[in-house]
């Protein structure tokens, strides 16, 4: 395998911000055939239900499914799953679920109030959301732990019902997902995807029934029918191509961070993978070690397409400036991989997972550590955070006047309802009086 020719960049030169923003850039254009077979597809299954619903499952998905039932996995299946899996895998899977739990417990909100001094209660009311809907890919793209970072919580945050939807090409499950939502406590599972799938959990069917929000990674046809149905019910985001940034000081083994850097490149072609130090001898070493390791990667030509094409080793002056550089680009994934990462991480405004010190690689994060894997991309992370109980709970206002705050407050809203020509809500309040 030829030589990786990866973007070199200083941080010094009069052009970095441009050359930064043009490495950044990732504007995947709506594909509008795509846009519109999506369209049809969701108004297919809206008029017709289960009857489109199992027509697009036979043409997609190679199946010969004649009833609506065929498509729903019962429990027993789950449990059987699970049960036929080897035992180090099944002891993983418990031990990621176990630790993703754990984490999840301590993000629950809480429902609050207050009492004023005249008597008035004013407080938040926290609930969960009744049903919700996940999508798992399958296939080729066969991710147990996604399963386990969607499903758990949602269930920590008191969904009753958890509906996922997964294909099943050909008739063939994957074991570990369906052990995986056995573990993670799903409470239906129907075998179905692309659009059609996302389609029918928005608007429901004769079988599939309506969610209240729809979480899970999916190719460029589930992606376009969450945004096309969003409104209807919630999403969890739009995710883009999955992002590594690695901020070193130079010291850390550099084999490790080449293959920090292919852990997110084997992803796919675009995927997006940078290291950042202010030594650049350690630059040159990560260079050396990356062409070195690459012939060893099964996915090598992912890798190499992904480093040439979207990666990059950017020196700077200090780490400081490393800081400041993170807080633009606002990565998926950002390590730490220096002697202090506590003192650098008070200096990190927008990341979706930071991790820290130079043991914690990127992909313990992925499978095990116990935060969430679904994390914001394409510099979201600026604005939004991972996924998490909060995502599955809402919140509602609760608002409790007594007498004699209904008679203060009514005396407010008059002055100001009046001054916007809304008569009868000043009046309302002033019958309060």
């Amino acid at each position: 395998m030829s030589e990786i020719a990866i973007t070199e960049l200083d941080a010094k030169s009069p052009d970095f911000a441009a050359q930064l923003q043009s490495l950044l850039a990732w504007n995947e254009a709506d594909d509008l055939d795509i846009h519109r077979q999506v369209l049809d597809i969701i108004a297919d299954v809206r008029g017709n239900g289960d009857k489109s619903v199992i027509a697009y499952t036979n043409r997609f998905d190679n199946r010969q499914v004649s009833s609506a039932t065929e498509l729903e996995l019962d429990q027993a299946s789950l449990k059987l799953a699970f049960a036929a899996i080897p035992a180090d895998q099944a002891q993983a899977l418990q031990t990621a679920a176990g630790r993703i739990r754990a984490y999840a417990e301590h993000q629950k909100l809480q429902s609050w109030d207050y009492i004023e001094a005249d008597g008035t209660v004013l407080g938040q009311k926290i609930t969960p959301l009744d049903r919700v809907g996940l999508y798992v890919p399958g296939g080729k793209a066969a991710y147990p732990s996604s399963v386990l970072m969607n499903a758990i919580p949602a269930k920590v945050a008191g969904v009753e019902e958890l509906i996922m939807v997964v294909p099943t090409p050909k008739g063939e499950s994957n074991q570990l997902v369906l052990a995986a939502a056995y573990l993670a406590g799903v409470d239906r599972i129907f075998t179905i995807g692309g659009a059609q799938a996302i389609a029918a959990l928005a608007y429901g069917t004769e079988t599939i029934p309506v969610v209240a929000k729809i979480v899970g990674p999916g190719n460029i046809y589930v992606a376009t029918a969450k945004k096309l149905v969003f409104g209807q019910v919630g999403i969890d985001m739009i995710a883009g191509p999955s992002e590594i940034l690695i901020i070193c000081d130079g010291k850390t083994n550099p084999d490790w961070i080449a293959m920090d850097l292919f852990s997110q490149a084997e992803h796919d072609e675009n995927a997006q993978a940078i290291l950042i130090s202010d030594d650049s001898v350690y630059l040159a070493a990560v260079k050396q070690s990356i062409n070195k390791l690459l012939p060893t990667m099964e996915r090598g030509e992912i890798i190499k397409t992904s480093l040439s094409t979207r990666g990059a080793l950017i020196k700077v002056k200090d780490l400081l400036q490393a800081a400041e550089i993170a807080n633009t680009i606002a990565p998926e994934h950002l390590e730490l991989s220096v002697e202090d990462p506590e003192a650098l991480c008070q200096h990190i405004r927008h990341a979706g997972a930071i991790f820290m010190g130079r043991y914690t690689a990127e992909a313990l994060g992925d499978y095990c550590a116990g935060p969430n894997h679904v994390l914001p991309t394409s510099s979201t992370a600026r604005y939004s955070s991972p996924l998490g109980v909060y995502d599955f709970q809402k919140r509602t206002s609760l608002i409790n006047c007594s007498q004699a705050g209904a008679k203060e407050l009514g005396k407010t809203a008059s002055i100001l309802a009046r001054g916007e020509s809304l008569t009868a809500h000043a009046r309302s309040a002033e019958y309060r009086i």
